[in-house]
């Protein structure tokens, strides 16, 4: 992480991007099963 990590995800957030974020390659993979499976 860097050190505008707090803004970069507010931003994203703000977007109104269909995006799913994630602090790591563990909350990625539970975030992405559950997204697939509804």
């Amino acid at each position: 992480e860097g050190t505008n990590v707090k803004r970069g995800k507010e931003i994203i957030a703000n977007s109104g991007l269909d995006v799913i974020s994630a602090d790591d390659l563990d909350d990625a993979a539970q975030k992405i099963v559950a997204a697939v499976k509804g």
